[in-house]
């Protein structure tokens, strides 16, 4: 499945993985050029603030 970044940027979900220290969810997803990030579930899916509106720090592309 792809997410659009707020920023634009494009972004492949990988998977749902488990944090060792502290057990707590993660979203391992991968940018155009291969590089593999993560960040914990509650920030990938956060709403954020842009210029006073709430967008989806990662939106689904349908």
């Amino acid at each position: 499945m792809l997410f659009r970044h707020y920023k634009g940027g494009v972004y492949e979900f990988v998977c749902e993985a488990t944090l060792e220290s502290d057990l707590s969810p993660m979203i391992v997803y991968r940018a155009a050029d291969g590089s593999v990030w993560t960040r914990p579930k509650d920030v990938f899916f956060q709403l954020i603030d842009v210029d006073g509106v709430m967008v989806q720090r990662f939106a689904p592309i349908n």
